[in-house]
């Protein structure tokens, strides 16, 4: 599908028609672009953006998404991406480093792969344009919800380099993020449950001699989380909610201070941070819309529930959102009536509850453990509770959250596609 320009233009409009519009780019709308398409059902997927090359990204691609990977023939495809296997994660104490999470032994995977998210979804849009019903628009921003007179969702209005430009679709499926624009066009109501932390991001350089582990490290009144990117660290670096403004006040150094003391390594690397602009705010929040449709309209992934950082498993339960919304509405769309409202309701029916339990997790993590820890007085790393330095020694206990957070409570199989129907 082509984007008309402006020259063919009809009564100063340009217009599209497609069965389903796509808004966003990320895990969730390229994955179910990708499923959408490869079952025949005429896909548009609008990209605000001019690439995916936007750092600081979820970058954690569970087994849950390896597994739909395979099921649709492109693990391999992924596994020849720069990537890393973990398959553990450790958490640094004052009195010595345990894992606290092992997928070793698991099926059908027993690891989790950490790979900068623009090639992730460089594969998917890749794979996509290889088929005939699915069309990518980068540049390309929705700004708002079309309706006819009855309050339908008809479709949305873009804009591009070119201006502005209306999209005819039987289907909208917002999939554009915590922010989205189509959840506040919408109007839907939504539950906001708080988080008592942003997160810092940044970079340092890694040196053969460094922990091969990803792992965290819990200290008095801070954190830091340390992403094993092979040739660099990529670190997370808690802070109390609404803090970050008043600590960017600070020279950089003050950041550098904070940070040194907690490093596997020798502080001095902190250096490697030239100014704040090397630091990048993730403004942590978890809510979840009570209603995730209207008629013609569906919200998955972020736009429907945005997920704490805890875990990392935004980028997963987005994926299978998109597994469970390509089974259920795909069907219908490769058709060409209208889409039932009540179909839409079901994808909202069999994810509410997955989604429910892992925010129900995430929060007592936060209100129990991170709540605690940023407001004690800064001091140096914690020593690990006696009860927690037993049970880390039964695998079962190890595989709990490895379990949870990287297969997930209702693993979705893909259905909708080439050979289905």
């Amino acid at each position: 599908m082509t984007i008309p320009a402006p020259a063919e233009q009809t009564a100063n409009t340009r217009s599209v028609r497609t069965r389903c519009c796509i808004v966003g780019g990320g895990p969730a709308g390229m994955m179910l672009g990708l499923l959408l398409a490869r079952g025949a059902v005429p896909v548009l997927v609008l990209e605000k953006h001019a690439d995916f090359l936007r750092d600081f990204r979820g970058d954690t691609v569970h087994p849950s998404t390896l597994d739909v990977l395979r099921q649709i023939g492109l693990l391999d495809a992924f596994l020849a991406l720069p990537h890393r296997k973990e398959r553990t994660i450790a958490a640094r104490f004052a009195d010595g480093d345990l894992t606290l999470g092992d997928f070793r032994g698991m099926r059908p995977f027993d690891y989790l792969a950490l790979v900068p998210q623009w090639d992730f979804l460089d594969l998917l849009a890749d794979a996509g344009r290889a088929l005939p019903r699915f069309s990518l628009a980068m540049r390309a921003e929705a700004t708002t919800l079309r309706r006819d007179a009855q309050g339908r969702v008809t479709g949305v209005v873009a804009k591009d380099a070119h201006g502005e430009f209306a999209i005819d679709a039987d289907l909208v499926v917002a999939c554009d993020g915590r922010g989205s624009r189509m959840r506040d066009c919408a109007g839907l109501p939504v539950d906001t449950f708080g988080a008592p932390m942003d997160v810092l991001w940044f970079r340092l350089p890694r040196a053969a001699s460094d922990p091969d582990q990803t792992q965290g490290i819990p200290a008095r009144g801070r954190m830091l989380v340390m992403l094993d990117r092979d040739d660099y660290w990529q670190c997370a670096y808690l802070i109390r909610k609404g803090s970050g403004e008043a600590l960017r006040a600070r020279p950089i150094d003050a950041f550098r201070e904070l940070v040194a003391p907690l490093l596997p390594f020798d502080g001095a690397r902190m250096q490697s941070l030239p100014d704040w602009n090397a630091v990048k705010t993730l403004e942590v929040r978890v809510d979840r819309l009570r209603r995730w449709h209207l008629p013609g309209l569906l919200l998955v992934g972020d736009a429907a529930h945005a997920m704490s950082p805890i875990g990392g498993v935004g980028i997963n339960l987005a994926i299978q959102d998109a597994v469970a919304a390509a089974n259920l509405v795909g069907p219908a769309l490769r058709g060409d009536g209208v889409i039932d409202e009540a179909l839409l309701a079901r994808v909202q029916a069999r994810r509410m509850w997955p989604t429910r339990a892992v925010q129900a997790v995430q929060r007592i993590v936060q209100e129990r453990l991170i709540t605690r820890l940023l407001d004690a007085t800064p001091g140096g790393l914690l020593r690990a509770p006696w009860l927690l330095r037993r049970l880390v020694r039964l695998r079962a206990f190890r595989r709990i959250p490895a379990r949870l957070f990287g297969y997930g409570l209702r693993r979705e199989r893909v259905r909708f596609g080439p050979t289905s129907g």
